[in-house]
């Protein structure tokens, strides 16, 4: 039973999946920096200082007016973060987009490479033995 699951792991899908996942998580922490850092300010200034992250509802305990978010959690308040939420919107559909381009590229690649195998298989073979002898009975008969 070792042995076998020595020889699955070693197989080169599980390794590709396994760098898969530790790219796709660096990758989503970069996106989450992105948008919290870079598009979040922007939209906040387009929509008069709008801070996303600290957009929530209290539904229930006390918590002072104009806290954060964090201060509110810290105060063990309930609350309805809407804010976060739009966040993780904003960061599924970047996340979304880019693999959708990837998947996209890598499809015209596969396709790209599929169009010049049928090139070369359709290249003429030349005459067959049997076409090699009836020109030769053919010269041989004029």
């Amino acid at each position: 039973m070792l042995n076998e699951f020595k020889d699955f792991i070693a197989k080169g899908n599980v390794m590709d999946m396994a760098v898969g996942i530790i790219i796709g998580a660096a990758f989503t922490a970069i996106v989450a920096s992105l948008v919290a850092d870079l598009i979040n300010p922007f939209i906040g200034l387009f929509m008069g200082g709008i801070d996303f992250t600290n957009m929530y509802f209290v539904l229930s305990g006390e918590v002072a007016d104009g806290a954060s978010l964090e201060a509110a959690r810290e105060a063990g308040a309930a609350v309805f973060a809407y804010g976060s939420f739009i966040m993780a919107i904003i960061n599924f559909l970047i996340i979304a987009f880019v693999v959708f381009m990837l998947v996209r590229q890598v499809a015209k690649i596969k396709e790209a490479a599929a169009k010049k195998e049928e090139v070369v298989e359709e290249a003429p073979a030349g005459p067959t033995e049997l076409d090699i002898l009836l020109q030769i009975r053919d010269s041989l008969a004029k």
